[in-house]
């Protein structure tokens, strides 16, 4: 059994020093091999708010991290730091690498970049990205589980959130599904669910899921859900590739993440 911890959308500035407290205990119990975040480190992408996040990264203990930015994480008042670096303080604190990669025997995790300088909230996969990842998921091995990681959705459940699909997502579910990818990681609307894309997708060669994270530890809540994390166990189950999605809620009562939703997802192989 190998652990990966998905959180996204701590958007530091708005943070909640009793939720990050909480987080970090959730580190040191579980321990994960890798945990990653998919974007919105910060609210507005100042210099304070970066070096908080990097002190709770920091903090956090997994054998192995990976982060990219979301939209939040680009100036948006300092229009010629948007336009000429708009990643510079991102990577002033968390290194020039913008599309991480992880591969060990049990996980391949794959991060793109899909924020735009010139779009505001919205992302974007281009061509090129598209089948950069399906190249690498082709050569996969077969025992690890086959993780893409973007800031925006590729799949939404409710009408209000398709404004904030990724755009290029229906090319690229398709590609990556077929080049054997098993789950795509997202964030950005704060809202956590686990779908199969068969959903959306019905003529899929294969089975594969949305996971979407919540607010890790940002007081921007939505619709009353509570700050939330995602845990991934891998699972060799007889020869058999399993994932288990642990959804753990912030708990203000007991001050822990506590298990909330689980889902176990039988991986193709």
């Amino acid at each position: 059994m190998s652990l990966l911890l998905h959180l996204s959308d701590p958007h530091f500035g708005t943070e909640q020093a009793p939720v990050v407290r909480a987080l970090l205990d959730l580190g040191q119990r579980l321990r994960p091999h890798l945990a990653v975040c998919s974007g919105d480190l910060t609210q507005r992408a100042r210099e304070r708010q970066f070096a908080a996040a990097r002190r709770m990264w920091d903090a956090l203990p997994a054998r192995h991290r990976l982060v990219i930015p979301g939209n939040h994480d680009i100036p948006l008042f300092n229009l010629p730091a948007r336009l000429l670096a708009p990643y510079g303080g991102f990577s002033r604190s968390f290194g020039p690498d913008l599309q991480p990669v992880h591969a060990c025997p049990h996980w391949l995790v794959l991060c793109l970049r899909t924020t735009r300088r010139l779009r505001h909230k919205d992302g974007e996969v281009s061509s090129r990205q598209i089948d950069a990842v399906a190249r690498r998921l082709r050569d996969a091995l077969p025992g690890q589980v086959r993780v893409v990681v973007t800031h925006q959705p590729v799949l939404a459940i409710r009408d209000s959130d398709r404004r904030n699909l990724l755009h290029g997502h229906e090319a690229a579910v398709r590609a990556w599904v077929a080049a054997g990818a098993d789950l795509l990681l997202g964030g950005h609307i704060h809202l956590p669910y686990v779908r199969d894309l068969h959903e959306r997708h019905p003529d899929l060669p294969r089975p594969a899921w949305v996971v979407q994270a919540g607010t890790a530890v940002s007081s921007r809540i939505r619709e009353g859900q509570p700050n939330s994390v995602n845990l991934l166990r891998r699972v060799d189950d007889g020869g058999r590739l399993r994932c288990e999605v642990q959804r753990l809620d912030f708990d203000a009562r007991s001050g822990r993440f506590t298990a909330a939703a689980t889902q176990w997802l039988d991986l193709a192989r």
